[in-house]
C-alpha cells in the first residue's frame, strides 16, 4: 500500500513539492482554500485584458524544467518560454534612461554611456556577484542550514573558507558603493533589495546574489504568461496522480506522539496521512494549524518584509518607450526606504515598477492597448489607513508617470483593479500582508528562516517564501527541492 502525503496550499512551492513527492511513489493530495491554484501567482481576465497578478520577474527556468524531467517528461511538450533581450528599462527623474540589456557587454556599455561609471567597474561587479552566488548556492540556496551533517561537506568547508567574500557584514548599499560612484548606478543595484522586501541600507551585501540571477543568468517570460507555469504544473501533477481539493481549508495538522498522523478538514473531518507539507505562511501554520505546539519564537517574531500596493490597469494606448519590465526611480531613494521601513508609510515620490506582458504576448491586451501591472513598495500592515494611503499612492503614481513618461496616463485607463497589504493578508494568509515573509534587513536573517522540516514533529515539512531559503520564484522552488532531499 502506497504511503500518503498531504500538501497544504498550492503555491509554486506546494505544486513543486506535490510533484516531487508523487515522483517518489507517494499518493499526494493538495488542499487549497481558494478556488484556484497558484497562491500568490494569480491571473485575471477583464475587458479583453489578461494580467499576471503576482510574481513577475522569472529567473532560473531550469528549476521548473527539472520538475518535468524527474517525472520522465519533456518540459517543452508542456510549455515554452524565451529570454528577454532587455531585462529592464530604468527611468530617472533627470530624463536618463538605462537599458538593462541581457547581454552583459551591452549592459556595461550602456552604463558607461549613461552614467559616470565605467564598463570595467560593471564587469568587476558582475564577477563579484557571480562569486557570491557560487559560494552560497550549494551551501545555502540549494541545501538546508539546519542539518548537522551538511556542515561537514567539502562544499560547506569551501564556503566557510570563502566566507569573507560574501560580504555578510557590509550592507548592499555599501557593497554597491565600493564598485560604483554614480548615484544612478548605485540606486539601480540597490533596488534589488526590494525583490525580497528589504532595505538596501540595512540588508547584507550577500543579497547581491539576486543581481547575478537577473544580470548574468537572464530573465524569461513564458509564451502564455507567468500563470501558465501554474497551469502546466497542475497538469503535470495530475498526470502523476496528485489530487487537488479546492475551496477546502485545513483546520489542523494532526499530531500524535510527536509525529504527523493526518489533517483535519473544515466541515469534513479528519483524514490520515503519513506525511504533511505546509506551503502556508509558517506564521499561520503554527498559529492556526498546530494548536498546543510551541512556535519557534525567535523565527516567528522576526521583522516581516515589506508589502505592496498594485494597480492593474487596462491601458487603451501603446507606449513605445516601455519594455516588459520597467522601473521609474524615486528622486531620493533613501527617503523612500525610510518612509517604508522606519515611518511605515509610503513615499510621496515612490519608485514605480510597470510590468507589461502584452509587449511580448500580444493577446494579453486588445490591439493598440497594453496591460499594465503597476507596483509600488509599501510597508506591511500595521493598522494604517489603507484607504487613504492607496488614494495617495494612486495620485502620486499617476503624477509621476505623467511627469517622467510625458503622457496623461489616467485618461487611458479603461480597466482598474487594486491589491493592497490588507488584501494580501486576507487573500493569501500572509502575516501582516508581508509579501516575502521575514525581511532580510539583518546580517543574520538568512540563518533565522524556518527550516524545511520540523525538528519536533516527525513527518512535517515546510516550503514556500516564508521559510528557508527565502522568497521569490527561484527560492520557493528551491525550498521544495531542499524539502525533497530531507523527505523520509
Amino acid at each position: 500500500m502506497k504511503k500518503t502525503c498531504a500538501v497544504i496550499g498550492s503555491g509554486i512551492a506546494g505544486l513543486a513539492s506535490a510533484i516531487r513527492i508523487a515522483a517518489k511513489g507517494y499518493e499526494v493530495d493538495v488542499y487549497e482554500k481558494n478556488n484556484y491554484p497558484g497562491g500568490k501567482i494569480r491571473e485575471q481576465h477583464a475587458k479583453g485584458y489578461r494580467f499576471d497578478m503576482g510574481p513577475s520577474v522569472w529567473m532560473l527556468p531550469e528549476l521548473v524544467d527539472e520538475l518535468f524531467e524527474i517525472c520522465g517528461k519533456s518540459p517543452r511538450d508542456y510549455f515554452k518560454y524565451a529570454p528577454l533581450e532587455t531585462t529592464f528599462k530604468y527611468f530617472f527623474e533627470d530624463g536618463t534612461v538605462i537599458n538593462g540589456y541581457a547581454n552583459g557587454e551591452l549592459f556595461g556599455k550602456e552604463i558607461e554611456l549613461k552614467t559616470t561609471d565605467s564598463k570595467g567597474a560593471f564587469d568587476k561587479y558582475r564577477k563579484d556577484i557571480e562569486a557570491k552566488y557560487d559560494i552560497t548556492k550549494e551551501v545555502f540556496i540549494e541545501n538546508s542550514l539546519h542539518v548537522f551533517k551538511n556542515y561537514f561537506t567539502r562544499k560547506m568547508f569551501t564556503g566557510v573558507l570563502n566566507f569573507r567574500k560574501i560580504d555578510s557584514f557590509k550592507t548592499m548599499d555599501e557593497s554597491n558603493r565600493f564598485f560604483f560612484k554614480d548615484p544612478k548606478t548605485i540606486q539601480l543595484f540597490n533596488n534589488y533589495a526590494t525583490y525580497v522586501g528589504s532595505n538596501p541600507f540595512t540588508a547584507p551585501a550577500t543579497m547581491n546574489v539576486i543581481q547575478h540571477l537577473e544580470i548574468n543568468l537572464g530573465t524569461y517570460l513564458p509564451d502564455l504568461g507567468i500563470y501558465s507555469i501554474v497551469n502546466v504544473l497542475v497538469k503535470l501533477a495530475g498526470e502523476m496522480g496528485v489530487k487537488f481539493f479546492y475551496e477546502t481549508a485545513i483546520e489542523e495538522i494532526l499530531v500524535e506522539q510527536n509525529a504527523v498522523v493526518g489533517v483535519k478538514i473544515k466541515n469534513t473531518g479528519s483524514v490520515k496521512y503519513d506525511r504533511v507539507i505546509s506551503n502556508m505562511d509558517v506564521y499561520f501554520t503554527y498559529k492556526k494549524l498546530l494548536p498546543g505546539i510551541a512556535a519557534p519564537k525567535q523565527i516567528i517574531d522576526q521583522q516581516k518584509s515589506s508589502s505592496m500596493i498594485g494597480f492593474y490597469w487596462g491601458i487603451n494606448k501603446a507606449h513605445e518607450s516601455l519594455s516588459v519590465h520597467n522601473m521609474l526611480f524615486a528622486a531620493d531613494d533613501r527617503q523612500e526606504y525610510d518612509a517604508i521601513y522606519e515611518r511605515k508609510t509610503i513615499s510621496d515620490d515612490p519608485s514605480i515598477y510597470i510590468f507589461i506582458t502584452s509587449k511580448q504576448i500580444k493577446k494579453d491586451a486588445p490591439d493598440g492597448c497594453e496591460n499594465w501591472f503597476v507596483l509600488i513598495t509599501a510597508p506591511n500592515d500595521q493598522g494604517q489607513n489603507w484607504d487613504e494611503l492607496v488614494k495617495k499612492a494612486r495620485k502620486n503614481t499617476i503624477d509621476k508617470i505623467a511627469r517622467m513618461l510625458h503622457t496623461d496616463i489616467e485618461r487611458h485607463v479603461e480597466f482598474e483593479d487594486v491589491i493592497t497589504p490588507v488584501t494580501i493578508k486576507n487573500d493569501y494568509a500572509s502575516h501582516l500582508g508581508a509579501v516575502y515573509g521575514n525581511s532580510s534587513n539583518s546580517k543574520y536573517a538568512a540563518f533565522l528562516r524556518h527550516p524545511n522540516f520540523s525538528k519536533k514533529i516527525k513527518g512535517l515539512y515546510f516550503v514556500g517564501g516564508s521559510v528557508h531559503p527565502g522568497a521569490g520564484l527561484p527560492m520557493c522552488l528551491n525550498s521544495a527541492k531542499i524539502m525533497d532531499k530531507l523527505f523520509t
